[in-house]
Parts: structure tokens; sequence; C-alpha cells
């Protein structure tokens, strides 16, 4: 809907899914990865809010999310713009919109609850996790599927090696296990994580 932040790469589970504690702990939280998927966003709302003149700026924003779908947000955005601040903004939005129209609104409070837009997190940090959610869906588990659609959706808007990455999400579900095919394309840094989503996934099968 706009250009992205740098995001974090995987959410806590708050689905369902059997996996140990210890990959739990590994994931950082959803709402935490929400706000820096759209830092540049939040920031933006702030600024325009409090300047006017970056107003303009924050139009061309507003019309790529709405293209995107992303009326409701918009319209609420446009209403905090004009003055509004009360929470009841908050009704009736699904879980991502809230958490981003809620952080504008603590933003324009306490301009020091912004999420930084520029938190480069490392992603070799989240392959266990992220290698245990891929062998969760493979077993069958229909919330780890969704989770990782969910996941890959938001990697696709990143681009790059998570946008790589997304695409080969479904191979990795089915089974694919051919290191040159699914590194194809990457850098050197994404084809590590590749590699060791690949080493967790064969240790994860041996257990």
């Amino acid at each position: 809907m706009y250009p992205p932040a740098p995001l974090p790469y995987y959410s806590r589970l708050h689905y369902a899914i059997r996996m140990p504690e210890s990959v739990m702990t590994t994931l950082p939280d959803k709402t935490q990865q929400i706000l820096q998927a759209h830092a540049g966003l939040i920031h933006a709302v702030v600024t325009a809010a409090q300047n006017r003149d970056r107003i303009p700026e924050l139009e061309a924003l507003l019309d790529a999310a709405l293209a995107n779908g992303w009326s409701t947000l918009v319209a609420v955005i446009r209403r905090i713009l004009g003055g509004a601040r009360e929470e009841s903004l908050l009704a009736g939005l699904d879980e991502e919109d809230r958490v981003i129209a809620a952080a504008i609104l603590r933003g324009l409070q306490d301009p020091g609850s912004l999420p930084d837009p520029h938190v480069r997190p490392d992603p070799a940090l989240a392959g266990p996790g992220l290698a245990a959610l891929i062998h969760a869906a493979g077993s069958g588990d229909v919330a780890a599927l969704q989770l990782l659609a969910d996941m890959g959706t938001q990697m696709l808007r990143a681009g790059g090696d998570l946008a790589r990455l997304s695409g080969i999400l479904r191979r990795l579900v089915d089974h694919e296990r051919d290191p040159d095919l699914l590194c194809r394309g990457m850098s050197p840094r994404g084809a590590q994580l590749v590699r060791s989503l690949l080493e967790e996934l064969a240790r994860l099968r041996a257990h």
C-alpha cells in the first residue's frame, strides 16, 4: 500500500499450533510485527497531523492505500487528520487496521511510542520458528498454514529476498527440499536463511 519499512519476519503464534514453547518464544509479538511493517505510514500520519504542510505527501500514500483496498483504514486516518482522537475510532476495524490506528493515536500523544522505521532484525534468528511453522503446516495443521499465508503476504510487500521467500513457502510446505531450486534468485544472505530452514526442517523430521 506504500513503500514498506523493514519488517520483523515472523509473528508470535496466537493460534493453536502444536510446537515447542522454546520455538514460540523466538517469535516477535504479532502486534510488534504489524507496527514495524507499517511504521512508515504511522510516522507519516502523525507528522501530517502535526504539520499540515506535510499532508500532500501523505495523500499519495493514502491514494495507494485506497487502490489496495484499505478504504476503512484510510477513512479512519482522514478522521484523525480532521482532529478526531476518540478511541471509538477503532471500533469495527480488523486487527491490523486497529493496531495501526491505535499506534497513530498513541504517537500523537507520545511521539516516543512510535515504532522505529529503521529497525532491521536478523532473519536468521527466526529460522527455527519459521521452520517449525512450515513443519506444522506440512503435517496438516490448518492454523499453521493460515499463519504462513498471512506472513507470506507481508513478506511479498517487503520485496527482495523476503518476497522470494514468500514465493517458496508453499514449496517448503509441500516438502520441496532442493536448495539449488529454492535459493534461485536470492542474495547470499537469503540463501543462507533458506539453507538454515532446510537444516532445521530435516532435524524436525528426524524427531
